[in-house]
């Protein structure tokens, strides 16, 4: 179903170039069962279509709108330093379910206006999920939809019947003290957690109330651009765990306005908690050598 005509002209290029990024990526991930045997390996595939797709979107984008400048996951940024406009993308949101042969993975494109010099908002976004052919979009002022149907974020209040989405840090990775920490405290009070491992996809389903709401910590901002634009307009909160700004620094607690509050108490809790363990750790005398002889 192609999404509804309401879309703004900056909107219906985004809309138009991960549309066309999606079938590439479609004919990729078709072929990956094939290769997980193969000798190169699906890893080494799913890199080049990363950036097949990155070309894909950044040719696209950049046709229709050469003075945008550009925050892509695999290029980083480019453009003038005094940008007014900016596209932020990420190809491919689930790279490790793309590999696995799960259908669940994304384009996400947000788009970002400078305000002041020191100051920027995202101001529309697309998540595309092309296996489900689901067009997440929000533009501000207009709301948030899924194809041509209007978001809402869910209406739950009781945190016993809440479903909530992370991500679940990978090895070497840091938080993991904090997420085990936020976790213990957050499973006991919650109908369930759910590790999908799509962050834009967790925040657009957020939004579209199949998730109560979504934490994690040290998220890039091109994996939040616009699952935070989709959330706010769905009529949802997202915050940092201390209540401001989620987008620099990637830490996010999303959810309904009478969830959100609770989750980030929780969150709270959690980092505070390991931030005392590791104190304690530092604090404790070295352990005596073990005699020798």
């Amino acid at each position: 179903m192609a999404p509804s005509p309401r879309l703004s002209p900056a909107l219906n290029v985004v809309v138009n170039a991960v549309q066309k990024a999606g079938r590439r990526l479609l004919r990729d991930f078709g072929e990956v069962e094939q290769l997980q045997v193969s000798v190169k390996g699906p890893g080494d595939f799913v890199s080049a279509a990363d950036l097949r797709a990155e070309e894909t979107l950044r040719a696209e984008l950049s046709r229709a709108r050469p003075n945008f400048a550009f925050l892509m996951e695999e290029s980083g940024a480019q453009g003038a330093e005094d940008w007014e406009w900016r596209w932020v993308v990420d190809p491919l949101d689930g790279t490790s379910n793309f590999l696995h042969g799960i259908p669940h993975w994304a384009i996400s494109v947000g788009i970002e206006k400078r305000i002041e010099a020191d100051r920027t908002e995202i101001v529309a976004g697309v998540v595309y999920n092309p296996a489900a052919d689901e067009m997440f979009w929000a533009e501000k002022g207009v709301g948030a939809f899924l194809n041509d149907r209007r978001l809402r974020v869910s209406a739950r209040r009781d945190m016993k019947e809440a479903l909530f989405a992370t991500g679940i840090p990978f090895a070497g990775v840091p938080r993991k003290a904090e997420f085990s920490q936020i976790l213990a405290r957050l499973m006991p009070q919650v109908a369930g957690v759910r590790r999908f491992g799509a962050a834009a996809l967790d925040l657009a389903w957020t939004a579209a109330g199949r998730y109560d709401g979504f934490w994690e910590l040290g998220l890039k901002k091109w994996d939040i651009a616009a699952g935070l634009i989709l959330l706010r307009e769905a009529g949802g909160f997202v915050t940092d765990p201390e209540g401001g700004d989620p987008y620099a620094e990637g830490m996010v607690v999303a959810g309904n306005t009478a969830l959100q509050p609770k989750l980030r108490e929780v969150v709270q809790e959690g980092i505070a908690a390991a931030g005392a363990a590791r104190g304690r750790s530092a604090e404790a005398p070295p352990a005596a050598a073990p005699s020798v002889g």
